[in-house]
């Protein structure tokens, strides 16, 4: 599907944007293995977070949507059941990574599979620290999906990750709600805590401090009533759209600003961005607030070690606003961009040189240089939402009408991306 975009004279308005992924994700399966009926508000409508209660209902658990409402009809840790066929992870790869830890722990054996696009993700990060803790996986070429896991019972285990990633705690920690004892997990840089959050939430016995997280196992997670904040990552997009034209000004109400993500903002308003929160509330133990955003004249700036890691996801619509800073963008330290939905440096590339801005790739990043012109262009999603999304909001800066190349790619995370833009855009 080609979606085509004409330069915009300002974005202005108050927006609300769909449930965060990572949330969604997190409630969906925690609120599958614990006992009662937990109401999710705010549910994403991304195909990813849909994937992961495809799968919940594969194994057993009794799930209703009503819009963005979902609710699961939980059956406590130990009422999965075998599912009939292997389970569909779609594009997400979110959902095979952090599922494997609560099948790695059941009695039976699972078959997980995903999309042409997944097929070439690897997964021996989770591989690795299951096979300590006594799950058997056996994945294609020893590293890529489909997996096979048999489960069974699991041992408790120390497991310093290798580098920042929260899906792989996630998965840890999923596994050791399953094991007698005590489960710990080492992070080098703090990644999303949004687990975390969860688990206490829904009552598992879990301490953070220094860097390290404790999970006692065999909890009894009870059902909750949650509201899944509004998503930054899906936010980060209209932002840099308002940064970008002039005479801009955006309201985007109720969106979630754990401190864990919050580092875009951070970011921005180090560049010299004119961005506003005017209130923050706790909602199920994540911060909460409007986001005002004015455009600006920004100078540039320098993303790479821990910040790479936070920001990991708003690279691409990042690159794009460095080509209209002062100083430019430079990124080191996102290697894993590599192993994306595509190689991202790689798509990143090829697109700002077709918006007619120079741009260098590097093996773990790229340099932007800043005060660049955009031009109109063809643009090619890869089949990547992000990508999509990115040279979307590039468009609206070009010096005529741009059209993107397979633009249906957005709804893995955000269907509503292409009204919402033009709801926006003058």
């Amino acid at each position: 599907m080609q979606q085509r975009i004409s330069p915009a004279r300002s974005v202005s308005g108050s927006i609300t944007l769909p449930g965060d992924k990572s949330v969604s994700h997190r409630y969906g399966m925690i609120s599958a293995i614990a006992a009662g009926t937990t109401r999710i508000h705010n549910y994403s409508t991304g195909a990813d977070c849909h994937s992961t209660l495809g799968c919940m209902r594969a194994l057993g658990i009794e799930i209703e949507e009503n819009g963005t409402e979902v609710v699961v009809h939980g059956r406590g840790l130990d009422g999965l059941r075998a599912p009939a066929a292997p389970l569909d992870a779609g594009n997400s790869g979110s959902t095979i990574r952090m599922l494997s830890g609560i099948l790695a722990a059941q009695p039976f054996t699972t078959r997980i599979f995903g999309d042409e696009s997944l097929s070439r993700r690897p997964m021996q990060r989770i591989m690795k620290p299951l096979a300590q803790m006594g799950a058997r996986i056996h994945a294609r070429e020893d590293k890529f999906p489909p997996l096979e896991i048999e489960g069974g019972a699991l041992r408790p285990i120390e497991y310093a990750l290798p580098v920042p990633s929260a899906q792989v705690k996630t998965c840890v920690l999923f596994a050791g709600l399953y094991a007698e004892g005590e489960t710990s997990v080492l992070e080098p840089v703090k990644s999303r805590d949004h687990t975390e959050i969860a688990l206490r939430e829904f009552g598992a016995d879990l301490t953070s401090e220094r860097g390290r997280i404790r999970l006692a196992g065999r909890p009894r997670l009870e059902a909750r009533e949650l509201t899944v904040p509004s998503d930054l990552s899906s936010a980060a997009f209209f932002i840099v759209a308002a940064l970008l034209v002039p005479g801009s000004r955006l309201s985007i109400a109720g969106v979630g600003l754990n401190p864990t993500r919050s580092a875009l903002l951070d970011f921005l308003g180090g560049m010299g961005a004119r961005i506003h929160v005017p209130a923050l509330e706790s909602v199920n133990g994540e911060l909460v607030g409007e986001i005002v955003v004015e455009h600006s004249e920004l100078k540039g700036g320098v993303i790479e070690g821990a910040l790479t890691a936070a920001v990991i996801d708003e690279v691409p619509v990042l690159a794009v606003l460095g080509a209209a800073t002062e100083e430019g963008l430079t990124v080191r330290d996102a290697g894993e961009l590599r192993i994306k939905e595509t190689d991202r440096i790689a798509t990143i590339v090829t697109n700002l040189r077709r918006l007619g801005v120079e741009a260098e790739e590097l093996p773990d990043g790229l340099i932007v240089p800043g005060r660049q012109k955009f031009r109109a262009a063809t643009f090619d999603s890869f089949g990547d939402h992000r990508i999509a999304m990115a040279f979307a909001v590039a468009a609206l800066r070009a010096g005529g009408e741009s059209a993107i190349e397979g633009a249906e790619a957005a709804s893995v995370s955000f269907p509503e991306f292409w009204d919402t833009l033009r709801a926006i855009a003058a």
